[in-house]
């Protein structure tokens, strides 16, 4: 079990609010299509090529914290400020990966529900979890996670 004292506390776990986005507008394109993207367009081989970078960047980011030994899920504490790999870049790229992956599901499946979803997930991931880490990692690493911070910009 999971040391709470020593987390972010954020309202939900973040591949459980992706999962949810992503059902929610599958569910609402199954029962009422909106597609937003002209037919001529691609949108299978242009949306799968998007995620697959989406994929590619969160798994690049797992692998560099692992690595780094600090912990990935929401639910265990960070033990260490990674600002290597893509964390040099952006320091939320596993929600930067999210974020692209549900667009570009939007495009493969060419659904504007798919696309409507963003706007939900996105205000949860900022507002529940993103502020509640900033916060705890403000408290448990101070002046080295102020410093990261100050270094490398919340998205790109």
């Amino acid at each position: 079990m999971a040391n709470t004292a020593d987390t972010a506390n954020v309202i939900v776990r973040p591949p459980i609010a992706w999962a949810l986005a992503v059902l929610a507008g599958l569910a609402l394109n199954w029962l009422m299509p909106l597609p937003f993207l002209p037919a001529a367009v691609p949108t299978g081989w242009v949306g799968g090529a998007v995620f697959a970078i989406a994929l590619a960047l969160v798994a690049w980011a797992i692998v560099t914290m692992t690595r780094a030994g600090s912990n990935v899920p929401t639910n265990m504490p960070t033990t260490t400020i990674v600002d290597t790999g893509p964390y040099r870049f952006t320091r939320n790229p596993i929600y930067l990966g999210m974020f692209v992956g549900l667009v570009s599901l939007a495009v493969a499946f060419n659904s504007l529900w798919l696309l409507m979803t963003l706007v939900p997930f996105a205000l949860v991931i900022r507002y529940g979890v993103i502020t509640r880490e900033e916060a705890y990692l403000e408290r448990k690493f101070g002046d080295v996670y102020r410093r990261y911070r100050a270094r490398v910009r919340r998205w790109l």
